[in-house]
């Protein structure tokens, strides 16, 4: 857990830097920054996918995983939930599911809970306490809190709940994940959160077409699964 609690504390920090000094910072020059994540952040994604085995996989868990999320409603939980602390937290005038209370909530939320660093740093974590990978993941979540916060407000800093939740949560079921997760289902568990991450990237980040990818989180679950499913059928 001692990672995670660095991720949580490097969000915080460079999100309250963010708030302090983002009005001093041009508009334009905010927008280039999260244009330039958004481009950084696909790539990465594109990277990720790369890495799979077995493309098709990607494809099954990705459309499972999205019946799944439409089903219970992922990104419509995570809009109330940052509704409920913009009432409670905030001033802005602005609300509903497109205020930038819950925009900054929801883009942080998914950027830092999705990707190979965030699992692998929480399992290494909770197995051998070396948190390593995760104080990496927590230096760029820091510097990428800062442009956030800056740009989409204090909505930002809400999204280490998820992460202290997210992470935290692997970290101490390490033992038993350890054990079910073989190399093949972590490359195209981290497949599929590469395809997640370019959503993320083009939806939120570069604000090209609306795409709820919230709703497909399951696909992180499902991806294993299908690997393990025809590992039955190969032997």
């Amino acid at each position: 857990m001692t990672g995670t609690f660095i991720n949580v504390a490097a969000i915080l920090i460079g999100g309250t830097i963010g708030l302090l000094f983002g009005s001093r910072i041009p508009e334009k020059f905010k927008n280039t920054v999260i244009a330039g994540m958004g481009i950084f952040t696909g790539a990465m994604g594109m990277g990720m996918f790369l890495e799979s085995e077995n493309q098709l996989i990607v494809l099954g868990a990705l459309l499972i995983g999205a019946l799944i999320g439409e089903w219970i409603g992922i990104e419509d939980w995570l809009q109330k939930l940052g509704q409920t602390l913009e009432k409670r937290f905030s001033s802005e005038s602005e609300s509903g599911a497109n205020s930038k209370f819950v925009r900054g909530f929801m883009v942080s939320s998914l950027l830092y809970c999705i990707g190979p660093i965030a699992i692998l740093g929480s399992i290494q974590d909770g197995l051998t306490g070396d948190y390593n990978l995760l104080a990496v993941k927590s230096t760029l979540d820091g510097f990428a809190s800062i442009a956030f916060a800056s740009t989409l407000g204090v909505g930002v800093l809400f999204s280490a709940l998820p992460i202290l939740v997210y992470q935290g949560g692997v970290s101490l079921l390490a033992n038993q994940l350890s054990a079910i997760i073989t190399d093949p289902m972590m490359a195209e568990m981290t497949a599929t959160g590469g395809i997640l991450l370019i959503g993320v990237g083009i939806s939120n980040l570069l604000d090209i077409k609306r795409i709820r990818v919230g709703n497909f989180l399951p696909a992180l679950a499902v991806a294993p699964l299908i690997v393990w499913v025809l590992s039955l059928f190969g032997q």
